[in-house]
């Protein structure tokens, strides 16, 4: 008797509700396996989703503390030009 006689003759011994059952069954588990891949995929959407929230998080606090330190510097920068003009005329008058 090869497989597929052996096969059928299995198959005969089921009535209809074991068929039934051994459909639900394999119903199920395709819902199971579908509903686990949605859920997979949707995790991963969420994931990339946060990863590039987080990155353009990073990149705009990176920015706006560049632009801050470029206006501290610049501030210094005219500060110090300030005092230094303000000295100069001051020895000057004083000289």
């Amino acid at each position: 008797m090869d497989s597929g006689k052996a096969f059928g003759s299995v198959l005969m011994q089921f009535d209809i509700p074991k068929l039934a059952v051994v459909v639900i069954i394999v119903l199920v588990v395709v819902l199971v396996v579908v509903v686990t891949a949605v859920v997979v995929v949707v995790v991963v959407i969420v994931v990339i989703v946060e990863v590039v929230v987080v990155v353009a998080v990073v990149v705009v606090i990176v920015v706006v503390v560049v632009i801050v330190v470029v206006v501290v510097i610049v501030v210094v920068v005219v500060v110090v030009v300030v005092v230094a003009v303000v000295v100069v005329v001051v020895v000057v008058v004083v000289a």
